[in-house]
């Protein structure tokens, strides 16, 4: 590792936890995946959320199974707080994080909260509709902006060590975090991620597999911050490795951070043939 124990902002990469919480529940026999729940206007967060599009005036109705899905494999914030709700909050995804005795890893005060305060402003629900949130925060003074974006990087409610997230994969590779069948559908759905595609997962050799989520947090040209991916990769061979490649705070151009992720996963798979 490098830095490894440092306290990175994972940003979309705590959809992990969010996930692995919600399966835990339905493990524990107190909700099944195929529940119906509405999403309602109201429920909107902010950024990345596709499912606003399916929201009409009586909302949009569908099951857990799909948000799980959305969550995961588009890394929709919406379908992510539903989530967070149902599994009972930001409390609910610490307290399984502390059973399976998963140290170093932070979980916030949710989406909405944790990226209001980034940016330097106070939450308004009227902030996630269309382009109210950009316009706040374009509005800031840019010294307030700055303060506020290095002081979340200085201490992030939601960081989490790169060590402790690979930690956290083995065991759920090894099945020591949810049941076989939360396990497999988790890992299977990780593998079907539409998002970072030229990250880590972009020097996965041909033969090999990867199950990933990533994480991209906001901007203040010219940083960028909690520029993330982590996940499993798996030779041909069976044998598989936990990897978390976490970019706290850079002003190196895309295609130099793409550069990096995917020398990371070469340099996995030129080992493990060396080895």
């Amino acid at each position: 590792s490098w830095n490894g124990n440092k306290l990175y902002p994972p940003q979309s990469v705590s959809k992990l936890w969010v996930s692995m919480a919600l399966l835990d529940t339905v493990d524990r026999g107190k909700m099944v995946l195929a529940d119906p729940v509405t999403v309602r206007k109201q429920d909107m967060t902010l950024f990345h959320q596709p499912l606003a599009a399916m929201i009409g005036k009586d909302g949009y109705t569908t099951t857990y199974s799909d948000l799980f899905r959305r969550a995961m494999t588009e890394s929709d914030n919406t379908a992510n707080d539903m989530m967070l709700r149902r599994a009972g909050g930001p409390e609910a995804v610490r307290g399984f994080l502390a059973r399976r005795f998963v140290a170093n890893i932070r979980f916030g005060p949710g989406e909405r909260l944790l990226q209001a305060a980034t940016a330097g402003l106070d939450w308004n629900p009227n902030y996630s509709q269309g382009r109210n949130f950009y316009s706040a925060r374009a509005a800031l003074p840019r010294a307030a902006r700055e303060k506020a974006l290095d002081t979340y990087l200085a201490d992030p409610p939601d960081g989490a060590a790169p060590v402790a997230i690979v930690g956290a994969l083995a065991k759920l590779k090894k099945g020591e975090m949810l049941s076989p069948a939360s396990t497999a559908l988790l890992l299977s759905t990780m593998s079907e991620a539409r998002t970072g595609p030229q990250r880590v997962k972009g020097g996965v050799p041909a033969g090999w597999h990867y199950a990933h989520k990533t994480g991209t947090g906001q901007d203040l040209p010219p940083r960028s911050t909690g520029y993330n991916d982590v996940g499993i990769m798996t030779a041909p061979d069976g044998t598989s490795y936990a990897i978390a490649v976490m970019i706290g705070s850079t002003t190196v151009p895309i295609p130099e951070r793409w550069a990096l992720m995917q020398a990371v996963s070469r340099a996995v798979a030129a080992n493990h043939d060396k080895y």
